[in-house]
């Protein structure tokens, strides 16, 4: 028989492996502005993509998390 999880310790399971992505986005995010600091001009597309690319992984997630995890009165 399997065992049914409530409503509370299901959210505590989803924030443990929401943090992880949530620091990959903002890992993400931190590597693409460390990039456009260090970098030359050159290389100032490829920083700009990775702080894009962190900005939509964080906005993503967000979407999700609301989609999942919507409040009903």
């Amino acid at each position: 028989m399997k065992k049914r999880m409530t409503q509370h310790e299901e959210f505590e399971i989803m924030k443990l492996v929401l943090d992880k992505f949530l620091w990959l986005g903002f890992g993400i995010m931190a590597y693409g502005f460390y990039s456009l600091i260090t970098q030359n001009s050159e290389e100032f597309l490829k920083g700009l993509l990775f702080l894009f690319g962190g900005a939509v992984l964080l906005i993503l997630f967000m979407v999700l998390i609301i989609k999942e995890y919507e409040v009903v009165k």
